[in-house]
């Protein structure tokens, strides 16, 4: 199906791939796994010929019989080779195909508008085959996405995105479906539907290669490539495969180091952190939340879980003020009842917050240390001259992370758990009395879960820090919490661990 020989990729003056070779058989299918990150990027993408080759040869041994039974969608005069790539990172535009979409106007509901429904984005793609084996009709209905045709792209959750790109994807109806990492973001019950999915696409005769944690490897893979940094890729049938990661040493924070951080500046005292009194928030006849009750006392730390599109972005979105249905509601947050004449960014400066959302919409053209440093100001990135206080705090907590070697480097230009760790420190450098933390680990390998866990846990040994947390997964909650908010459909359920 492809066939790679010898290949050099370079990538912003750094070296990713170099002499390898590597060969997709037919009826093979391939996870990717290992803990070099930007390699196995840097395959898919190689695969998927956005990123040139330096040296050696890329060849699709299969396209000229493909070109000969679809002479109509893919002809032989055509430069399109017949592969899709679903990546970490969308690239939605506006309606009107004058901006890209922007993270506020999620909340913006005449900004919203000019954001596309699901049915008119998934109407445009254009299949490479004659006669497609993905319909839209068969693509929707083995998707779930019915009930999302006529949402706006703007407004999907994490979870709905990631379905709505994989629906995009086979649409297209390629010979080779690349992933990267397709069960990241998605609940327990999706990640094992899309399991069942992947054995349906397969058979269906497309080739699947796919960028994955090793505990996320779907029934129909075949085969197993392993980098591990440092050393030559480890190839193998799924069989073979044991699950088995390179051992490392679980480094724990300074906690010394940690206890003067958080105690400079001191976050400020407050009785209530979040309540809310029968809040409702609807688009339509669509009810996202259903008259929750919910109060949070400094210093709780809360799980808030539930399936993708069960109202855990909108609830995040009232206390982070960003939704402006919170004026319709009785919320009050950081003891002052929303609407008594508070800006925004009177609620903003006490939140350090990161989301999925956040993440797919951060521009990328500042250095990773500015990207963090934009967290004292709330903002979107840097618009200011650096304050020299405030970066050696940045380069602190970046040790803290154990990403330090990323100074200096456009935030664009590192790999995508690093953008992740370079958010996160953005939401902890300005020392908030309020955590707001959607999905964290998204995309990590489990040395970084783990050291992240760590240091959550540390924090909140070491400070009166509020802690919201929500995650799909059991593992992934630290220790430290001691309450869940269940939410289902719009409603709310209390428990106490």
């Amino acid at each position: 199906m492809v066939s790679l020989q010898d290949i050099t990729v370079r990538l912003h003056g750094e070296t990713i791939l170099q002499d390898l070779s590597f060969e997709v058989m037919q009826g093979e299918h391939w996870a990717l796994t290992g803990n070099d990150e930007k390699a196995r990027s840097a395959l898919l993408e190689t695969i998927a010929r956005k990123l040139p080759v330096a040296a050696g040869k890329v060849s699709y041994p299969f396209l000229g019989q493909f070109q000969r039974e679809n002479p109509v969608q893919s002809p032989p005069s055509s430069w399109h080779i017949p592969v899709s790539l679903v990546s970490s990172r969308h690239n939605f535009s506006s309606l009107s195909r004058s901006e890209t979409l922007f993270y506020q106007q999620r909340y913006n509901a005449s900004a919203a508008e000019d954001a596309p429904t699901v049915e008119e984005y998934l109407a445009e793609v254009r299949p490479f085959t004659d006669q497609p084996a993905w319909t839209l009709e068969k693509t929707v209905a083995a998707l779930n996405l019915q009930a999302l045709l006529e949402k706006h792209l703007i407004k999907l959750s994490n979870g709905e995105t990631r379905r709505v790109l994989l629906a995009e994807a086979l649409l297209r109806n390629p010979a080779i479906l690349l992933l990267e990492h397709p069960m990241v973001g998605l609940d327990v019950q999706t990640r094992q539907a899309f399991s069942h999915l992947f054995t349906a696409i397969t058979a269906s005769g497309i080739t699947v290669i796919m960028a994955t944690a090793p505990g996320e490897i779907p029934d129909a893979i075949t085969h197993v490539a392993v980098w591990e940094k440092g050393n030559e890729l480890n190839v193998m049938p799924k069989h073979a495969f044991a699950n088995v990661q390179t051992a490392r040493h679980q480094e724990m924070p300074d906690k010394k180091e940690l206890q003067a951080l958080l105690a400079d500046p001191t976050p400020p005292a407050f009785d209530t952190i979040v309540e809310m009194r029968d809040v409702t928030v609807r688009y339509g006849a669509k009810i996202i939340l259903d008259r929750v009750n919910w109060t949070v006392k400094q210093g709780e730390r809360w799980a808030l879980v539930g399936h993708n599109g069960a109202g855990k972005s909108t609830l995040l979105s009232l206390i982070n003020a960003d939704n402006p249905q919170a004026y319709a509601n009785n919320v009050t947050l950081f003891d002052r009842r929303r609407g008594s004449g508070e800006s925004i960014w009177d609620i903003k400066r006490h939140i350090g917050f990161v989301s999925p959302e956040l993440f797919q919409y951060f521009p990328g053209g500042q250095s990773c240390e500015h990207v963090i440093e934009s967290g004292f100001y709330d903002a979107v990135g840097l618009h200011r001259d650096s304050d020299p206080l405030n970066h050696a705090r940045v380069l602190r907590w970046m040790k803290q992370l154990h990403i330090e070697d990323l100074e200096g480097k456009l935030f664009r230009n590192v790999s995508v758990s690093s953008q992740r760790l370079c958010l996160l420190a953005r939401a902890l450098v300005k020392n908030p009395p309020l955590l707001l933390l959607d999905e964290p680990c998204q995309g990590f390998d489990a040395h970084q879960q783990e050291h992240f866990k760590g240091l959550v846990e540390a924090i909140c040994a070491s400070s009166p820090l509020t802690l919201i947390y929500v995650s799909h997964y059991q593992h992934e909650i630290p220790a430290s919490v001691t309450r869940v908010m269940h939410l289902k459909n719009g409603s709310a359920r209390i428990e106490e661990l």
